[in-house]
């Protein structure tokens, strides 16, 4: 899935502004002044991405900048086509799954060669993620650090539950301390727990988890927990590696076996569902990662916390991913745009993410800020860091991967769902994922 969308209603406005992609030839410009488009699907980002550009072009006063935010759900479905039609952004972000495809097709600038001399100031694992063919094709922007868990603390506190120990274990219930934590914080509308033998799973008032068919917050930390793997080395799918079988089989019995996470009905196609339902105190705890953070800490009306990954039979393994502001090889701005993408590398230009708390930036220089702020909250972020665990599972690559998600989610919805087998369905979506990778 790569990043999430995040909704920010006091930026409602400035989404409107821009919610209109200039493409390549028509960027209104003042006399003497080039504009540069710039799409992105982040409304917190762009506020803050909105002081940034002001002193930009401060310093910069024949380049403007023009922001343009399509929401997450819409953004690749609208990305080829726009690339194809000539009407792309002059900068737009991309992630892992769709950044191979547009690099080969000579889409985007090669920012390994033009800002080579800013590249060791990025995280290495952007780097690493967003190169192909022994070259960068984008600025590394921001960074999610590892996947946490958010917790509601008057709910963890009424129903007994430490947050900061929890292990899940597929075969062997005597390990796992997870699924009885969130039966006992998941409540029907007569007040009793999932554990107790008169619970009504069609009346439930609160729920103990978010489990989903959420790659990045989700199904890609449980399969790496659990000692397997989604994609081999080649890019091929491996859903039908034992341990990612049952690392599905546990997720998919959360939702539709023990009734302690939301229905597929309402997370399948909404993927803030489960964010919406922990903000208004109907959930305890909200596996997620810094991308939610300036959400719940501006969302939430209680008092909440951070916890670590919840640890599987191989520990906390999480995914790590970046995003890349990519450049459009075919806007005749090219000077403006390698000014533009220098600013966004650029510690001064990446600190206003970080200062507004509303990403990580992926320039390492910039990300003490964003510690600082949130330390100021009284926020504890350590565990998005190393404090979380140091293992980590490969995030989703290879120039077609988004075309296999494309064929493979209306699959995994149907397992979610409890309508296929999850063996069966796991075998579906690789075949059918695979067959789009050729």
């Amino acid at each position: 899935m790569g990043m999430r969308a995040l909704v920010a209603a006091a930026v409602a406005a400035l989404a409107l502004a821009a919610c209109s992609p200039a493409g390549p030839d028509d960027a209104p410009s003042a006399e003497g002044v080039t504009t540069v488009t710039v799409r992105l699907w982040d409304d917190q980002v762009a506020a803050a991405y909105e002081q940034s550009f002001d002193e930009f072009t401060r310093q910069n006063p024949d380049i403007q900048v023009q922001l343009d935010v399509v929401p997450w759900k819409d953004y690749f479905v609208r990305l080829p086509l726009d690339v194809a039609g000539g009407t792309v952004d002059d900068i737009y972000w991309l992630n892992s799954s769709n950044f191979g495809a547009l690099a080969d097709q000579g889409k985007l600038i090669d920012v390994g060669r033009e800002l080579a001399d800013l590249q060791a100031g990025w995280v290495p694992a952007a780097v690493e993620q967003y190169s192909r063919n022994g070259t960068l094709w984008g600025v590394p922007a921001l960074t999610d650090g590892r996947i946490a868990v958010y917790y509601n603390k008057a709910l963890v506190e009424a129903a007994g539950v430490d947050p900061n120990d929890l292990t899940w274990h597929p075969t062997d219930p005597s390990a796992d301390t997870f699924l009885p934590a969130v039966r006992k914080l998941t409540r029907d509308s007569a007040g009793r727990t999932a554990d107790q033998p008169d619970f009504d799973p069609g009346a439930i008032t609160q729920y103990g988890f978010n489990a989903a068919r959420d790659l990045q917050a989700i199904y890609y930390n449980f399969v790496g927990s659990n000692g397997g793997r989604i994609q081999a080395d080649d890019g091929t799918l491996t859903f039908t590696d034992p341990k990612t079988v049952e690392a599905f089989d546990y997720m998919v019995k959360l939702v539709n076996t023990h009734h302690v996470a939301p229905s597929a009905a309402d997370t399948n196609d909404n993927p803030d569902f489960s964010r919406d339902q922990f903000l208004q105190g109907k959930m305890a705890l909200f596996q997620s990662g810094t991308y939610n953070l300036k959400n719940v800490g501006d969302g939430a009306t209680f008092e909440w916390g951070i916890a670590p990954l919840v640890a599987g039979p191989q520990g906390r393994v999480s995914v790590v991913n970046s995003v890349i502001a990519a450049g459009n090889a075919d806007s005749p701005r090219r000077d403006a745009i390698l000014k533009v993408l220098r600013w966004i590398g650029s510690e001064e230009g990446a600190s206003y993410l970080g200062e507004e708390g509303a990403a990580l930036p992926a320039v390492t220089a910039a990300q003490q800020a964003f510690y600082d702020y949130w330390e100021g909250q009284g926020v504890d972020t350590r565990f998005f860091g190393d404090a979380g665990g140091t293992e980590t599972i490969p995030a989703p690559f290879g120039p077609k991967f988004e075309a296999a998600s494309t064929a493979f989610n209306p699959v995994l919805n149907e397992v979610f769902a409890g309508r296929t087998p999850v063996a069966e369905g796991l075998a579906q979506a690789q075949e059918v994922g695979n067959a789009a990778l050729r």
